[in-house]
């Protein structure tokens, strides 16, 4: 039989103080106490003491739940939320409470489950978006489409025309001695939606004197079933990424999308009980670093070329509040010659992507994604920054809605375009002027 007891520890860590309160953003939409972290963490205590049922109420709580973990950056007693809440779905999802637990099911262990297929359903998607959408506008099929599939499809990022692991090779090594041995994780959405981010970021890495293996082998890492309940689905696909990423004798594991990175340092935890796998993956978690870490960490190249930008930084959730990082990505932007840095309001504030929230919650995604917005327009940027897929596909569907002219950018894409303009620089292919 199943243990789902959620670790006593965790719960009466909590001593109801309230530093949450300001930062939670489903609280500050409702002002209820149910929806605050403090009132989730009361409400998993009395189910788990046998007061409280597995409610309707109590399940809508625990996915109203943005997962941001915003409150355990307040948090003086330095509860570990995530890990409460995170559970809780746990429970909710193997004792089969959650309604759209076949769904999930379906999606992730059948979609998410096999590389091939995740491939093969993005390129039916890539088809859609580049054959069939314009023939359906100029039809106007679009207005017999029920309203939650256009809202859906219109938060979908384009489909690269060609994933990043049909590009980069297994092994590259950069031009001069290698000083570092490290993995990539290609993922899955930054694979298929986002390959030119991973491209850059692998050539960011070689420009910083780094031998990058990208294991043919690997797959998703998992962190979206987990944090949605579907925890086996998430140790399968976790396991296959400790194998594969194993077999190298690495430096360290670089990973350029928050949320895989967070996750990814856990898998520790993920088999803390499993004698087979829990050395490899204490020593995966210890490996895993994200982009921004890891260059700051090896003391990046500083490029030369003067790019004349203004920018603004969003901090990712699973960066800033789980990973706690937050100074290195400044550091890497504050590093770009004639880049004007703006510091964004509530930088730090969700901006209602949180994995497939926006999805399955569209409307309170968007109250929370209007915030955000209005701070970044506040700032009169030309470029976003932000280190998540997730975030990234958000924050351009706000900025789209405003009709805002902002790009959307990685830290290590606007990097490697320094990097490639100094190269032209120093072959006098730039005007000095």
């Amino acid at each position: 039989m199943l243990d789902l007891k959620i670790p006593p520890e965790l719960i009466i860590q909590c001593m109801h103080c309230g530093m949450c309160l300001p930062v939670c953003p489903t609280y500050n939409l409702t002002f209820l106490e149910k929806s605050s972290p403090r009132g989730r963490i009361r409400l998993v205590k009395e189910v788990e003491d046998g007061n409280l049922p597995l409610t309707e109420e109590f399940i809508n709580e625990m996915y109203f739940c943005l997962d941001c973990q915003a409150c355990q950056t307040a948090c003086p007693a330095g509860v570990k939320y995530g890990k409460i809440v995170e559970s809780a779905r746990v429970k909710i999802f193997k004792m089969g409470k959650d309604k759209q637990a076949f769904l999930k099911k379906l999606v992730f262990r059948f979609v998410f489950g096999s590389n091939s297929l995740f491939k093969f359903f993005a390129r039916i998607v890539r088809f859609y978006q580049r054959k069939f959408k314009p023939f359906a506008l100029n039809l106007g099929l679009y207005k017999v489409i029920p309203k939650k599939l256009l809202q859906i499809e219109e938060l979908a990022p384009e489909i690269s025309d060609k994933f990043s692991d049909e590009i980069l090779p297994e092994v590259l090594k950069p031009n001069k001695n290698a000083k570092y041995k490290v993995g990539f994780l290609t993922g899955c959405f930054m694979n298929v939606m986002y390959s030119k981010i991973n491209i850059d970021t692998v050539e960011v890495l070689l420009e910083n004197d780094c031998e990058v293996y990208i294991p043919k082998e690997q797959v998703c890492c998992g962190s979206v079933m987990a944090h949605y309940g579907d925890i086996e689905t998430a140790k399968k696909l976790a396991k296959k990424n400790i194998i594969a990423f194993s077999k190298y004798n690495l430096d360290a594991i670089v990973v350029n999308s928050a949320g895989c990175g967070a996750f990814m340092k856990e898998y520790g935890d993920l088999f803390e009980d499993d004698e087979e796998f829990r050395e490899k993956a204490e020593n995966i978690s210890r490996l895993t670093k994200d982009v921004n870490e890891f260059l700051c960490e090896i003391n990046f190249k500083k490029p030369e070329a003067k790019l004349n930008l203004k920018v603004t930084y969003h901090d990712a959730c699973h960066l800033a509040h789980t990973q706690k990082i937050t100074a290195q990505p400044r550091k890497i932007i504050k590093s770009l010659n004639g880049v004007e840095f703006v510091e964004l309001n509530e930088s730090s504030w969700c901006c209602g992507s949180a994995g497939i929230y926006n999805i399955l919650r569209y409307d309170d995604s968007m109250k929370i994604l209007e915030r955000k917005i209005k701070n970044i327009l506040e700032t009169n940027a030309e470029i976003v920054l932000t280190a998540n897929p997730g975030c990234h596909a958000q924050i351009e569907y706000g900025l789209k809605k405003a009709n805002a002219n902002i790009k959307v950018m990685h830290p290590v894409t606007i990097l490697n375009l320094a990097y490639k303009l100094s190269k032209e620089f120093v072959e006098g292919k730039l005007d000095p002027a």
